[in-house]
């Protein structure tokens, strides 16, 4: 008489039961991958049928984030993502060239990236950019083949007085902090005079009204707050950065801490012709001083401006750039000191 095992029929019937489970699941990634890679496709392609050009500045030493943010920002790419994957994918990383560019929102990320690849700059524009001082944008316009003598009587704020972006600033004070990034027409007869007057007048346009209250609701004139927002530029470059850096420094001008900050410590020593150091003496060291220095010590940004005028509603007391590029806040000196000891092993010791 034949018997049936129940046991080794129900043994019979897994294997059948793993075979569709694993089948299910990569039915599933393989429909997954194409839906990625159908999603990464469809970014690659132009914005608009648009032709119309935009003028693109890539600063030296940008990230390959930092320019698929600001092209995405500009309108000129789909997705930051898919830019930097394709970069990523076709190791242009190391190849994308700082300088300023004529794009497109009708050219693709394989023709944008070639364009910045291979460094194929407009030629009829000078480019300011963010987070400079005055004296390299004195170089720029002069390797931008302006005449070194009509540069510097361009830079010679007096000649600006009427500029009511200027309204603020010290008489005695120069242009450092006002003259705002951006790329400028040229061409072999402007006169300098008339890019810095566009710059100031850009300026003007992003120190609104509603803005110069919130400064002055914060116990800030217009010249005190671009000084502010002049350390934020050049601390940090990530716009949610800014915000809670700009947070920290009104924490501690509140607290009558100092404000510590390293880039204005190297910016005095950098005016006076002497090597970068935290421990230079000069009215800008803010290691040495309390609350601001006294003025800008570089151009800023938008982000940086709005930053100032609306920190982010965060409660750190310090913060430390860290060698990977994140920023890293912290409440207390402890914590401070153990992620600069974590994160910050070479920016901090050069």
């Amino acid at each position: 008489m034949t018997k049936f095992n129940i046991h080794q029929g129900r043994r019979s019937r897994w294997p059948m039961r793993l075979i569709v489970v694993v089948g299910t699941v990569l039915l599933a990634l393989v429909i997954a991958a194409v839906v990625v890679h159908r999603d990464y496709s469809e970014n690659l392609r132009p914005v608009s049928s648009d032709a119309a050009t935009k003028v693109f500045a890539v600063s030296s030493g940008a990230t390959v984030n930092q320019i698929a943010t600001g092209l995405h920002r500009q309108g000129l790419i789909r997705q930051a993502w898919a830019f930097e994957r394709y970069v990523k994918d076709h190791n242009l990383g190391s190849e994308l060239q700082a300088g300023t560019y004529r794009l497109s929102p009708s050219q693709d990320v394989p023709q944008i990236a070639e364009v910045l690849a291979t460094g194929k700059v407009a030629v009829n524009l000078i480019t300011i950019l963010p987070g400079q001082r005055i004296d390299q944008i004195r170089e720029a316009f002069i390797k931008a083949k302006f005449d070194p003598a009509a540069v510097d009587a361009a830079l010679n704020p007096a000649q600006y007085a009427d500029s009511p972006a200027l309204a603020d600033k010290p008489a005695s004070a120069s242009l450092e902090g006002f003259l705002y990034p951006d790329s400028y027409q040229k061409d072999a007869n402007t006169d300098p005079r008339t890019i810095i007057e566009a710059s100031l007048a850009e300026l003007e346009t992003r120190l609104t009204p509603a803005r110069r209250q919130q400064f002055a609701a914060r116990g800030l004139t217009v010249y005190q707050a671009v000084t502010l927002a002049s350390i934020v530029e050049r601390e940090v470059s990530n716009n949610d950065d800014r915000s809670q850096v700009a947070q920290v420094f009104y924490k501690r001008m509140q607290q009558g801490m100092s404000l510590e900050s390293d880039v204005t410590a190297f910016y005095g020593a950098i005016k006076d012709g002497k090597p970068q150091s935290v421990d230079y003496d000069s009215p800008y060291n803010t290691y040495k001083i309390n609350g601001l220095p006294v003025g800008p010590i570089s151009n800023v940004s938008e982000s940086s401006l709005d930053a100032v005028a609306e920190p982010a509603n965060t409660d750190w007391t310090y913060f430390v750039a860290g060698d990977d590029g994140k920023t890293y806040f912290s409440k207390t000196l402890d914590e401070h000191e153990a992620l600069t000891e974590q994160h910050c092993k070479k920016l901090c010791n050069l």
